[in-house]
């Protein structure tokens, strides 16, 4: 994966808590991005974050916006408190498991800082001439980022605060717009009560999270990975990722959240039939079985190919 280096061109304070950070190359062109994409953001001295674009994708820089986590392992710490404009810093090139599909009608659902990645696809959606429906959600307006840019679109944009005394009814969102390709971007509790609110979830709804739901899987028995270009053949025990396998071998793999949600490590199946544990494949890229994030997704067969 590419790093690419970059100037911060501004700072601007979106919502309380929330600032946007304006990106711009440092020679050439930065690589093209549909909504939906995020990027990894490298600080010096924090974790590596990936972060959605809500720019426009037409743009010349890359726009992200960062909300500061009273529990911040350091990430969104650091970009509230040490970066400024001018600063030199390095993403790394967009990636996209959240692309926006054609579709005749959209319901978008965003909970918070969820609204980062919904924005460009509200944009697009427009400009495509779709219908859509945006339910942004919050705990108050103060706390909202880009009301404005929402109210600026004159479409059809309900925002529910908690501290208005409102709330949203999911089940009736859902059931008022039963054509619609419905995409969410929010709190687990949001999500996960919206994966029970659409009947074909599978056909319908696209989700992206910000920390993977607690799911209790069986741990399985031992399985063997074999990695097809350097022909290393490798046992993995109930006991450790793929990832961690590949690595104690000496084998690099670029991985961030190590969760399954931000589609760092995705690695191409050659032979054999993964189990997938992530959050980002759909539910069709699962069932072709090409490809499965190493960081948390198992075998399913006794033998599993990859190309690494």
């Amino acid at each position: 994966m590419t790093d690419i280096r970059v100037r911060v061109r501004g700072l601007a304070r979106e919502a309380e808590g929330v600032l946007s950070v304006e990106l711009e190359p440092l020679g050439g062109a930065l690589p093209s991005w549909t909504a939906g994409a995020h990027i990894d953001l490298v600080v010096p001295g924090a974790p590596v974050r990936q972060y959605s674009l809500c720019g426009d994708p037409s743009a010349p820089r890359y726009r992200i916006a960062v909300l500061r986590e009273s529990d911040s392992r350091g990430g969104s710490r650091a970009v509230h408190e040490r970066l400024r404009p001018g600063d030199e810093i390095v993403v790394r090139e967009p990636r996209n498991h959240f692309a926006l599909e054609p579709a005749e009608q959209y319901l978008f659902i965003a909970g918070g800082i969820g609204i980062t990645p919904l924005l460009p696809m509200v944009r697009q959606a427009q400009a495509a001439g779709a219908r859509w429906r945006l339910l942004y959600l919050g705990g108050s307006r103060e706390r909202m980022p880009f009301l404005d840019e929402l109210a600026a679109l004159g479409g059809d944009v309900a925002v529910v605060a908690r501290d208005e005394g409102t709330r949203a009814d999911l089940i009736a969102e859902v059931a008022a717009s039963p054509d619609a390709l419905v995409y969410a971007c929010g709190p687990e509790r949001m999500l996960t009560a919206l994966a029970e609110a659409v009947p074909d979830a599978d056909a319908r709804l696209r989700l992206e999270y910000f920390s993977a739901p607690e799911i209790a899987y069986e741990p399985g028995g031992p399985f063997r990975i074999r990695l097809d270009r350097s022909g290393l053949e490798l046992e993995v025990t109930p006991e450790e990722s793929i990832l961690e396998v590949m690595r104690g071998a000496g084998v690099e793999v670029l991985s961030d959240c190590e969760e399954g949600i931000c589609g760092s490590c995705e690695t191409r199946v050659v032979e054999g039939q993964p189990e997938h544990r992530d959050f980002v494949l759909t539910a069709q890229e699962k069932a072709n079985g090409d490809c499965l994030m190493v960081c948390v997704s198992r075998a399913s067969c006794p033998l599993l190919v990859l190309d690494a």
